[in-house]
């Protein structure tokens, strides 16, 4: 976790270190649903590496934004959440939602 003296002085640009790229955002988007397995998130976000995947989890692992966990099986089966604070990114997330619904539907005006 990046502490406060690593973190940019206005807000904004705080949130925009923390999840401001395309892949950080679409990996929430499917993690406000439920957990996700690796492969599973790999398969769902279309034209994502395999390597920008594990490096935006383990960077948002890092900043306590997402959880993983390792269950003791053959093969290792392991799962991405959302944490309290990736949780408490909910309302940016539906806010978005909420703006993109309403552009696409002014472009059919």
């Amino acid at each position: 976790m990046k502490t406060k003296e690593e973190l940019p002085d206005c807000p904004v640009a705080t949130t925009v270190s923390l999840i401001g790229n395309k892949w950080k955002l679409l990996i929430l988007r499917n993690l406000l649903a439920r957990p996700w397995r690796f492969n599973e998130l790999h398969k769902n976000l279309e034209g994502i590496s395999q390597k920008v995947l594990t490096e935006s989890l383990r960077q948002m692992e890092s900043d306590g934004i997402i959880t993983r966990t390792v269950y003791p099986e053959v093969p290792p089966h392991v799962e991405y959440a959302l944490s309290e604070l990736g949780e408490s990114m909910r309302p940016i997330l539906d806010s978005m939602q909420t703006w993109g619904k309403s552009y696409k539907a002014s472009l059919d005006k």
